[in-house]
């Protein structure tokens, strides 16, 4: 007989014909049943459990609160900050300042902060002189960088053949512009940008992009291009005049688009000529004439002129996509600012002919090569200077004896106003004499500006 928890292997063909044995038990209460084990567990007997166990419910569904992850062992409480006397706490804030705490420290200190005034009130002097200590930087590198890794490199070998020292300041100027240049993208090219200057005492200005500034001074260049032999950038492009504004607002006529960024490349190629050739030439191509239509300057003077250009447009771009631009370094910013000062001689005489500059009364001419009332232009900051300016005539030489007025410029400031950027009424850092002499010498560096 089949005990209740096995079942007995039988062959079929025995005992076919025979009735199906039962298994007769008795439950607890002595009550005697008949149940059969079909091995399915469909019908579980009493006191054994199920074969197949039944599906559990939910604990949602029991109604009973759900158990926190605190309490499952789930996640770690933060730890609680330190305990802290007041004394410390206050040791403390210099190094919280500086963010030199530790992260239980820091909380510790930012806790009590909301609780103690006086050590709030220090901790917000701390951090503001912190920041003072923390000057920002510009993300440019240093302007004298280029200048001094080239120094160390010629001193260790010489160049076959040398750029002229006048020529210097044009290579280093165009190279931080195609610097700034390289990385811009479609919108940076066609950002607006206003070229500024002075004409007949009036501020004056003209709305292009920054393809078109870049446009400009590659017209302008071709004037040193054309005196050195070299291409012109505009081809057949006539000119009404052989002027920087005539000839940049023919390229801009013949352009069947606005200039985008494949302007840089000409640009760039007709800056590497410039200075390839004037090096080929030797220091002796100084001298040669360049003209500008309305006036002429020699050679050396013409590559500072196009430097000091360069860097102020590349002042204007850079203000356009608002990014920082440092001055050049000061012995070009020098070089620069000397060029404007023997300039102003000569600017003086065109306005009193053109009636913008009265004649003083006291005017004393005096033959060439003479000494003559004169202003002192001092220029500080990197780069400067004193500069004896002859008022009266440009052929008479400054004279410190005849000194009638001083003025003192920052030579940053100086070279904006040269640039046309600063009105003259406010250039001035310091003067005294004579008031119409140094109005009349302000006014004549304004006028040195073009487009």
């Amino acid at each position: 007989m089949n005990g209740p928890e096995r079942f007995e292997a039988h062959d079929g063909d025995e005992g076919e014909n025979e009735p199906e044995e039962k298994d007769n038990t008795r439950d607890e209460s002595g009550v005697q049943g008949e149940s059969v084990d079909t091995g399915r567990g469909d019908t579980p007997g009493h006191g054994r459990p199920p074969r197949i166990p039944m599906p559990r419910a939910s604990v949602e569904d029991g109604g009973l609160p759900l158990a926190a992850p605190a309490d499952l062992g789930l996640t770690a409480p933060p730890p609680a900050p330190p305990v802290l006397e007041h004394p410390v706490l206050k040791a403390l804030l210099g190094a919280w300042a500086l963010a030199a705490c530790s992260a239980e420290e820091a909380t510790a200190v930012e806790e009590h902060l909301g609780d103690c005034g006086s050590c709030a009130d220090e901790a917000r002097r701390l951090r503001e002189a912190v920041g003072l200590l923390q000057r920002p930087e510009s993300l440019d590198l240093d302007p004298g960088l280029r200048t001094r890794v080239l120094d160390t490199c010629l001193e260790r070998r010489p160049p076959r053949i040398p750029v002229p020292d006048w020529a210097a300041a044009y290579d280093a100027e165009t190279a931080r512009l195609d610097a700034l240049l390289q990385d811009f993208g479609d919108a940076e090219w066609h950002a607006p940008v206003r070229l500024r200057w002075f004409r007949s005492d009036a501020a004056t200005s003209r709305r292009t992009t920054v393809a078109g500034v870049i446009a400009h001074l590659l017209s302008v260049d071709g004037l040193v291009a054309v005196a050195l032999g070299l291409d012109d950038p505009l081809g057949d492009v006539p000119a009404r005049r052989p002027t920087p504004a005539a000839r940049t607002e023919a390229f801009w006529r013949a352009s069947h688009f606005p200039p985008t960024r494949f302007v840089r490349a000409p640009w760039r190629e007709q800056s590497h000529s410039l200075v390839r050739a004037v090096s080929f030439t030797g220091g002796g191509a100084g001298k040669t004439p360049v003209s500008y239509g309305d006036f002429e300057l020699p050679l050396h003077d013409a590559m500072l002129d196009r430097a000091f250009e360069c860097w102020v447009h590349a002042e204007d771009i850079a203000d356009a996509v608002d990014y920082p631009y440092a001055p050049p370094s000061p012995r070009h910013l020098h070089r620069m600012i000397d060029l404007a000062a023997r300039m102003l001689p000569t600017a003086l005489a065109h306005r009193r002919r053109a009636g913008l500059a009265s004649a003083a009364p006291h005017r004393h001419l005096v033959a060439a090569g003479e000494p003559g009332r004169s202003l002192r232009l001092e220029i500080e900051g990197s780069g400067g200077g004193e500069w004896l300016i002859p008022l009266d005539s440009p052929a008479a030489k400054g004279s410190a004896e005849h000194e009638v007025a001083h003025v003192a410029l920052d030579g940053v400031e100086f070279c904006r106003l040269a640039a046309g950027h600063v009105p003259p009424q406010e250039a001035a850092a310091g003067q005294v004499g004579d008031r119409e002499a140094i109005r009349n010498v302000l006014f004549a560096a304004a006028s040195l500006s073009r487009m």
